[in-house]
């Protein structure tokens, strides 16, 4: 019987489905500890036959009979394979409530003292996370409709008064402008590479500012202080995000926009809520992404800079071509293009929006042709090639997490173009970006492109790129 640490392999997993039995037969030997005997003689196979099947991938087993054998020997389940559940597998959990899809109570009111005492918690209890802990994240699934949606509109309103703090802050201006500069340290760091590596980091800053706003600080002290909490925690949902943890990622995201909300910096607040579309993006809630769009755009009208303006205007046209609706997507791409042909030198932008440029408008637009080619690729594919072609062509290598997600795009749209040899080429590029950055979002899309290699078993090239990518993503 396989263990369950090694079901749980991913590339095993691909490769059980495809039932590509060649390449699980030396998963299970390589990380199992199985000899091809034993695999023989658990699946009711001659050694003769389990060694050709290794040594040729082309030898495929169709039979459903056999199928089943290797099952039941193994102790595969029955999903992983393409069957039914085997007459061993037995539900011996016991069913689990749901989870309460409404946040936590502490997000209301809109108070200061509320903020603080929130990052508090998400902190300390993140800071101790351990691997149950963990578990128990990457299964709760983001919230959604309503329960997302409601508790937001809270940032329309003023700002609340704090209350009195007993204690005086100690922090001066120097403090603060360190803290600010570690924020923006963080976050450039967490847009070149990707990946949670230093969540922990980023949530020990964020702790000891939430510390420093329990005192009572300087009014501008203060101030100072919940923006960089505000880019702190936007940090930290990113890194959540791209880790897999889905609704942790969510309650970052609400503490970024709140505390955006307490310093009253309308753009940034704006910039959290466009992180928080593009999760509903890619969960496949357009019409949310749609709605938390406009309460960006309402909440941040006068305030926000044509790049953020231009940035919101492609979030707009990602949630109309993810609805198709190709008239809508242009046209809010096209604005978006207005927006940033007014914009100043990136200098004179805040530095978290400075990175949004003509490659960024190229490289959303040519993924959202890439989604509408899924369902038309003669329409659509090549067009989706030429807009990501110049994103990877203005950004380069250096952008890390967005080159790989491009890379990896291309390389779909010469599949659903059917040009095979480009296709090969492409992936193998994208391949060599993905194991650059330690991003879980670029694993999930690699993940996507590897469904693309199946069924060219008798393609030399095609299987290379398949097993390079199973590589990757076991790593």
């Amino acid at each position: 019987m396989l263990s369950a640490e090694l079901l749980a392999r991913e590339d095993l997993r691909l490769a059980l489905g495809e039932h590509d039995f060649a390449a699980a037969f030396v998963l299970i030997k390589k990380y199992g500890g199985h000899s091809q005997n034993k695999i023989a003689a658990a699946c009711q196979l001659t050694p003769g036959k389990v060694s050709t099947i290794m040594s040729d991938p082309a030898k495929r087993i169709t039979s459903y009979e056999v199928i089943a054998r290797i099952a039941d020997g193994l102790g595969i389940p029955g999903r992983l394979l393409g069957l039914a559940s085997r007459p061993w597998e037995t539900d011996t959990e016991q069913p689990q409530r749901p989870a309460d899809p409404r946040p936590p109570d502490d997000d209301f009111p809109w108070r200061p003292e509320v903020t603080t005492a929130l990052a508090t918690r998400l902190t300390r209890t993140d800071l101790a996370m351990d691997r149950r802990t963990a578990a128990r994240l990457l299964a709760t699934a983001a919230i959604t409709g309503a329960a997302l949606l409601d508790p937001l509109e809270g940032w329309l309103a003023a700002p609340a008064a704090a209350s009195d703090r007993a204690r005086p802050g100690r922090l001066g201006r120097h403090d603060v402008a360190q803290l600010e500069h570690s924020a923006v340290a963080f976050r450039q760091w967490d847009h070149r590479f990707g990946g949670g590596l230093r969540a922990k980091a980023v949530l020990g800053q964020l702790n000891d500012v939430a510390a420093a706003l329990e005192d009572r600080q300087l009014p501008d002290i203060k101030s100072r202080l919940h923006g960089v909490m505000a880019q702190l925690a936007g940090t930290a949902a990113t890194m959540m995000w791209d880790s897999g943890y889905q609704r942790r990622a969510q309650d970052y995201y609400r503490l970024a926009l709140r505390s955006a909300h307490e310093a009253g910096d309308r753009a940034f607040g704006a910039n959290v809520l466009a992180g928080m579309a593009r999760q509903m993006l890619y969960t496949g809630r357009p019409g949310d992404a749609l709605e938390l769009v406009r309460l960006a755009q309402d909440g941040s009208q006068g305030h926000a800079g044509p790049r953020v303006r231009a940035m919101l205007r492609t979030r707009e046209a990602w949630a109309y071509a993810a609805m198709g609706r190709v008239a809508s997507f242009r046209r809010a791409t096209g604005q978006a293009e207005d927006e940033l042909s007014s914009a100043r030198p990136a200098d004179d932008e805040p530095h978290w929006i400075a990175y949004f440029n003509r490659a960024e408008i190229a490289g959303v637009t040519g993924g959202r042709l890439l989604d509408l080619a899924r369902t038309d690729p003669r329409a659509h594919a090549d067009a989706a090639a030429e807009h990501i072609r110049t994103a990877l062509a203005e950004r380069g290598a250096e952008a890390g997490r967005s080159h790989a997600l491009d890379r990896i795009g291309l390389a779909e749209t010469r599949f659903l173009a059917g040009d095979l040899t480009a296709a090969v080429e492409e992936t193998r590029k994208a391949v060599a970006a993905a194991a650059r950055t330690g991003s879980d979002r670029v694993r999930t899309q690699l993940g996507g492109l590897y469904h693309y290699t199946v069924g060219h078993s008798t393609h030399p090239a095609v299987r290379e790129a398949r097993d390079s990518i199973r590589e990757l993503l076991a790593n």
